[in-house]
């Protein structure tokens, strides 16, 4: 297919595609002649990739590269999502950019040693394999030491109950990658599963709040009334 219709498939305009490929974020066509060069249908999926990293992951171009070069190496399907889920943006609880009241205006040393020190000891209690180079292990210990400061504290044993459905939730998502071998659909569906499921898990969560409130309200009610 020539540009044109590559654009008109992937949604993507003709401009972005030729930027794409200037980045060395999408391969090279294959040239006919001079003045035309032809695409397949890996570039569709290439483009579609390239899409869900930028649009939904919020990479920048060259964070988009690294993960597409490591997609490209012959990987199997546990390291391809260790590079995806690693690229992504962290999640965070400080609510206010860091500019708390510790020292230096954020959390204390203190603080972030011992959140420090509950993540690790929710790790080895909840026997989970992570890597040290994960970023979700300090981003925690940060959420929790934000969540010191403001006098919420949490410690390993408050936090095994979430930990465990976070496990249940965690296969459930690895459920949703059976079946797929190709590694560029791979890395899609983990984007589309981290990035945009993330709010849905969410605002379940809300709702069984909101459920949860009111059948203990009921039962408060049903309480009063005997």
């Amino acid at each position: 297919m020539r540009i044109s219709e590559l654009s008109r498939r992937s949604g993507v305009p003709v401009a972005t595609i030729k930027y794409y490929r200037r980045e060395g974020l999408l391969p090279e066509g294959r040239a006919l002649n001079p003045t035309t060069v032809e695409y397949d249908e890996e570039h569709i999926e290439r483009l579609r990739l390239i899409r869900s990293l930028i649009q939904l992951g919020g990479l920048s171009v060259a964070r988009t590269r690294e993960v597409l070069e490591a997609v490209d190496r012959p990987l199997d399907a546990f390291e391809t999502l260790g590079v995806v889920h690693h690229a992504l943006p962290v999640p965070s609880a400080e609510t206010n950019e860091g500019k708390g009241e510790g020292p230096e205006g954020g959390v204390d040393e203190a603080a972030s040693c011992g959140a420090a020190a509950r993540v690790e000891a929710l790790i080895e209690n909840m026997g989970w394999q992570i890597s040290d180079a994960s970023p979700h292990r300090p981003a925690l210990a940060r959420s929790l030491a934000e969540l010191s400061r403001i006098g919420t504290d949490f410690t390993a044993d408050d936090l095994a109950p979430y930990a465990r459905l976070a496990t249940a939730t965690a296969d459930l998502d690895f459920a949703q990658f059976e079946g797929i071998e190709d590694r560029i659909a791979l890395a899609e569906r983990a984007v589309v599963l981290t990035v945009l499921f993330e709010p849905v898990v969410r605002l379940l969560r809300r709702l069984a709040q909101e459920d949860a409130n009111h059948r203990r309200h009921d039962r408060r009610a049903c309480g009063r009334e005997e």
